[in-house]
């Protein structure tokens, strides 16, 4: 058994070898927490989710870091339109993504910081760099200077030289070089007076760029295994914080793991292009494993294109596998020893090859559906127990988590379908046939469909 995964830095597919024998940990981008989350937010944290799972199946004891960006730009100027306090609104939309999180079945964060929690984390770091030549402060900012990292660029693939300007400081005649970032941020008059806090260059807050390298030495060491983010994060956020935490002596990621984007129309889903898919919104429309089923069909590095049809297909590969499990409970009940045959287990060693993996779940689901249906009862248990471990391993077992914000709402539909079925049964044991067929053609126009079945009658949602 050797788990296999592609490195952004290397541009190859490597070895997982862990700094520990056993253990493995991993530090993931999280929230900017400026807006509610759509589904291109929740698929990066959805795909390490699904590593974290794997890796846990493997033996390893996993540390998974996902942090909370709570103060940056973007904050301040939305709590000024929202008109409440920045903190306030930082707290009402990691709230957001925290749920939008468990609706999809993740399981929480080993640990999660929050960057306003590690503001001493931070003036250390920035201490350790400006004492090594490799940052300077200038007026209350304090700058990274990317030329006294000669490997600056490499992550991304770009040479300094053809580089634009950091984005975070256009034209600042105070920088010694245009593509310096900032590390810190002096305060500015007009914003709030607690989004600020002392350092010995000042009051201000802290870049972007800083707070994860800090987080990520805090709970990690200076060196530790995997880290993650979005495609769009390798730079500038990823490239600087290697830059900063190298500078500075640490070791930091022996692997760097991207997942791709969601698009809609081509376009990278984003709420400046304003073609946001919210997850609360998705929510109300799919069940929560169907949205996750959705989202981790893809392979984590390539893009998924939304669109509704693809979604309503991944509904319906879902229910599939949902159907034989409900038939297949029935049968042989609901506890079952869990199993994962080799080769699914081939496919998610192989870099998280979740389609791959899928197939095999699929495959397994045909092969139990003829079983049963031929009364090879051998064949159907050992089928079920394996779909029922691949879907355990895939986060997908999510009934009874709590993850589905819609169960009560479910529960109700099942009462009142129940309800129509019963009238259907008791019309057809009368033999009033058309009463019968249509009590069955009106549960269909409202997008319920009926299966009969040797226990009775069984019915789903058609989407």
């Amino acid at each position: 058994m050797t788990l296999r995964f592609y490195d952004s830095a290397t541009r190859t597919v490597r070895d997982f070898v862990p700094l520990q024998p056993g253990k493995a940990s991993i530090y993931l981008c999280g929230a900017t927490v400026q807006a509610a989350p759509h589904i291109g937010h929740v698929r990066s944290g959805l795909n390490f989710d699904i590593l974290r799972r794997w890796l846990e199946f493997r033996g390893y004891e996993v540390t998974f870091v996902r942090n909370v960006t709570d103060i940056d730009d973007k904050i301040l100027a939305k709590a000024a339109e929202a008109g409440r306090p920045w903190w306030a609104h930082a707290a009402i939309y990691e709230a957001a993504f925290r749920e939008g999180y468990e609706i999809l079945g993740c399981l929480p964060p080993t640990i999660e910081p929050r960057a306003t929690g590690h503001i001493p984390e931070m003036i250390t770091l920035m201490q350790r760099l400006i004492d090594g030549g490799h940052a300077y402060a200038a007026e209350g900012d304090v700058y990274f200077d990317v030329k006294s990292y000669p490997a600056y660029g490499q992550l991304s693939g770009q040479r300094i030289d053809s580089m634009q300007p950091a984005g975070d400081s256009v034209g600042d005649a105070r920088k010694h070089d245009p593509r310096d970032f900032a590390l810190w941020k002096a305060a500015k008059p007009g914003e709030p007076a607690d989004a600020s806090w002392p350092t010995p260059w000042g009051e201000g807050r802290p870049g972007w760029h800083l707070e994860c390298s800090a987080m990520a030495r805090k709970y990690l060491g200076p060196a530790f295994d995997i880290h993650g983010g979005g495609l769009d994060l390798i730079f500038p956020h990823h490239e600087n914080e290697i830059a900063q935490s190298k500078a500075a002596g640490d070791s930091f990621a022996q692997y760097w793991m991207h997942n791709h984007w969601v698009t809609l129309a081509g376009e990278k889903m984003s709420k400046s292009l304003g073609n946001t898919v919210l997850v609360s919104e998705m929510a109300k429309r799919w069940r929560p494993v169907e949205l996750r089923y959705y989202l981790a069909a893809a392979h984590y590095r390539s893009a998924i294109e939304y669109t509704p049809e693809s979604l309503n297909e991944a509904a319906v590969a879902w229910s599939r596998i949902e159907n034989f499990l409900t038939r297949a409970g029935e049968t042989f009940g609901a506890e079952v020893d869990r199993t994962v045959p080799d080769v699914f287990a081939a496919a998610m060693d192989d870099d998280l090859a979740v389609p791959g993996a899928l197939a095999v779940l699929h495959n397994r689901v045909r092969e139990g559906n003829a079983a049963l249906a031929a009364g090879d009862k051998h064949t159907a248990a050992a089928a079920h127990a394996d779909a029922a471990g691949m879907v355990s391993v895939l986060g997908l077992d999510m009934t009874g988590r709590g993850s589905d914000p819609t169960a009560e709402l479910s529960q109700t539909i099942d009462h009142l379908v129940r309800l129509a079925l019963e009238q259907r049964q008791a019309a057809r044991q009368r033999k009033d046939y058309a009463a019968s067929d249509a009590i069955r053609d009106s549960l269909a126009a409202a997008g319920v469909l009926v299966e009969d079945t040797p226990d009775g009658p069984r019915w789903k949602l058609d989407h």
